[in-house]
């Protein structure tokens, strides 16, 4: 699957669905796990969910760490391109 534009490979996909499981944060697993589950190949992540899968990807799997710079990569991008009020 596609996660942040990176492909991710189901076994770490579902890593990271456990990480964020057993960190609470059930609605972004859920979102992975389906994702997984119905073989979709493109995952829509909300900026809540980038968010938290860089607190789970803090201490990571070394399959995981390109994913980590990726969505760290593209929260700043997000953040950058946000109106000024």
């Amino acid at each position: 699957m596609l996660l942040a534009g990176l492909p991710v490979p189901d076994r770490l996909s579902l890593d990271l669905a456990r990480i964020l499981r057993a960190q609470g944060h059930h609605a972004t697993a859920a979102t992975l796990e389906y994702a997984h589950e119905t073989g979709r190949r493109f995952v829509a992540l909300t900026a809540r969910d980038r968010e938290l899968i860089l607190q789970a990807l803090a201490d990571c799997p070394f399959g995981l760490a390109e994913l980590r710079d990726v969505v760290r990569l593209t929260a700043g991008l997000v953040r950058r391109a946000a109106p000024v009020r």
